[in-house]
């Protein structure tokens, strides 16, 4: 072995000299030799460096006890320097991030008794390093400067000497111990809580939403500029050094908080699935998946490779919990169970539910259509024989170019459809079972053309039939309710036996009595019925009046002479054309007819 170098015991004295626990020593106290001058600075690591250099020429642990206390005493320093440079990061919200997140939406009607970032520019090292070859980030990724760049120099030139010596793994300790909890306290700022995943799933919806809405904020800045940030530092500090230190320090300081970040979203992904949380998962898988390129970059190295695949996992399992939800949903719309009917036939809150929920569906689209891959016939719910199940045929759309997704929505109507069918039986008056129905699926149909993008998934093909069913639907109302009361119009049964015989009177009574009597009735009762669209409103009345005024008025000028000829007969002929076509405006209006401020004519002017 080589001789010792000359000066090793002048490199010894300085380091005892900065030595508290010295006898020897010149100094004393707490000072701090990387608060001194930059001569001070280096003369104390060029000690430690000629301290290595002769033990090494030697491979004598003499004088180890000595660089122990230079190792110590480094270790100290790098401390000193990490929290005197260490603190929360501000990290300034970018122009184009909302806390909101890009679908947000509020459903306001429930199902009853259901529980049912502008990109960033990279920022390149400002440290000076032959050594560093930090890889090139991802677009959006927006690394900061975590501590001044003398620091980090000093911070390097500690570490290079900690390592060389076989101090590495105390180095790195003090290096995490004190940047984890700067990374966390960053993380609170942004509203990242520590959170079991037992609290997230115990909490309630609408505190959670709000959460998430965070989350996805602060879930973008914590990989994009938190975790990118504190790896460059780490690569600043400990790279090209041996050992991986780089990614060994990055680890151990951002594994925990990685954690306590993506614990969160998994929590969400394995939480009792209900609709309402479909398009709060959907916002948290799109952004998981619009990160894990930046995770891929953050996290590339094998040490961290954990916190890439929890990131995967969280990301798959979201999609599953999507799939379930939609299952589940399907589910609700079929089985909702309300049974007792909505007064004056108006638009069931299930239907409104359910249009204003698939129409939220177009905001998802790419995102549903990835997810979505299976056709809902053809999953075992509904292709094992339930007995529960409604008869719907479905052999149109098997053959059609549509997507499982589209194919998902119509799948939904018909189960809506379906459902408010089984409602409209809990009517008593079949008319009323039939306005109903076209109410509700009127409002389907005027949905679908509000909003071309579905209009675009459902197809013109199945909105036609659509339509044809609320004109059915309409069709049988009207049938049900006025063949009856134009049945009292008919000519037939008013003449005697005989080819001469005249209009029997007693007859042709009797008919404008029952004509009055059921006029009288439906007019009362349909008045307190709703048709919620006006338009609708007003085309319904408008054929009602094409179908009962002239009858009314043909009977009439055949037949009114034959009662103003006899006593009374305001008793039998009640209505003018006016007064029917006054009271028709009554209709549907939702309120009994004493509410209404309208005043009829006097028959007969």
């Amino acid at each position: 072995m080589g001789t010792p170098p000359r000066d090793s015991s002048a490199a010894e004295k300085l380091i005892l000299r900065w030595d508290p626990k010295s006898g020897s020593g010149e100094v004393r106290g707490k000072m701090m030799i990387f608060s001194l001058d930059r001569e001070e600075i280096d003369r104390y690591l060029d000690a430690v460096d000629e301290l290595q250099r002769s033990l090494h020429a030697t491979a004598v642990s003499s004088d180890s006890s000595t660089l122990q206390i230079a190792m110590s005493r480094l270790e100290d320093e790098f401390r000193s320097i990490l929290l005197s440079h260490t603190s929360s990061v501000l990290i300034e919200p970018d122009s184009a991030q909302s806390e909101f997140a890009p679908h947000d939406f509020e459903l306001k009607d429930e199902i009853p008794k259901i529980d049912l970032e502008k990109q960033f520019d990279h920022q390149g090292s400002n440290v000076s390093s032959s050594s560093i070859s930090y890889r090139q980030s991802t677009s959006s990724v927006r690394e900061l400067d975590l501590i001044p760049n003398d620091a980090v120099y000093d911070l390097r030139c500690i570490a290079e000497r900690m390592i060389a010596a076989g101090y590495s793994r105390e180095c790195i300790q003090v290096y995490a111990s004190i940047r984890k909890p700067a990374v966390l306290a960053t993380m609170k700022e942004m509203e990242v809580e520590k959170l079991s995943i037992g609290d997230i799933q115990r909490m309630d919806w609408r505190n959670l939403e709000t959460k998430i809405r965070r989350w996805i904020r602060a879930a973008k800045n914590c990989i994009r500029v938190l975790f990118a940030s504190e790896r460059r530092l780490c690569e600043h500090i400990f790279e090209g050094l041996g050992s991986s230190a780089d990614d060994t320090c990055f680890v151990e300081t951002i594994k925990g908080p990685a954690m306590q970040l993506f614990n969160f979203a998994e929590a969400i992904s394995i939480s009792k699935r209900s609709p309402e949380k479909l398009f709060k998962i959907l916002d948290l898988h799109d952004t998981l998946s619009e990160l894990m390129p930046d995770i891929e970059t953050v996290f590339d190295q094998k040490s961290s490779e954990s916190i890439r695949v929890q990131a995967s996992e969280i990301l798959s399992r979201l999609a599953e919990a999507a799939r379930g939800i939609l299952s589940e949903f399907e589910n609700a719309v079929l089985r909702e169970p309300s049974k007792v009917p909505v007064p004056g036939g108006a638009l069931h809150p299930l239907t409104r539910y359910v249009m204003n929920y698939i129409g939220l569906f177009t905001e998802y689209k790419q995102t549903l259509v990835e997810l979505i891959v299976s056709r809902p016939w053809s999953e075992p719910r509904y292709s094992g024989g339930d007995l529960d199940m409604p008869e719907i045929d479905l052999s149109e759309f098997k053959d059609h170019a549509y997507s499982p997704l589209e194919l998902h929505l119509i799948w939904i109507i018909m189960l809506l459809q379906f459902n408010l069918e089984e409602k409209s039986q809990h009517y008593k008056d079949p008319s009323l079972s039939h306005l109903f129905m076209m109410n509700n699926v009127h409002y389907i149909v005027q949905k679908i053309k509000g909003m071309p993008e579905l209009r675009t998934m459902i197809g013109d093909g199945y909105l036609k039939k659509l339509t044809g069913k609320f004109r059915s639907s309409a069709t049988n109302y009207q049938r049900s309710t006025w063949v009856r009361v134009l049945h009292c119009l008919r000519d037939e049964g008013l003449h005697g036996s005989g080819s001469f015989s005249g209009v029997s009177k007693t007859t042709l009574r009797e008919r404008f009595k029952s004509f009055n009597a059921m006029f009288d009735e439906v007019h009362r009762t349909q008045a307190t019925w709703i048709i919620p669209d006006l338009q609708l409103r007003e085309e319904l009345r408008i054929s009602m009046s094409e179908r009962l005024i002239p009858a009314y008025r043909s009977f009439l000028g055949r037949f009114r002479s034959h009662i103003e000829s006899g006593r009374h007969p305001e008793n039998y002929i009640k209505y003018s054309e006016e007064d029917l076509s006054d009271a028709l405006l009554d209709f549907f209006e939702g309120s009994p007819l004493s509410q209404h401020t309208r005043r009829r004519s006097t028959a007969g002017t």
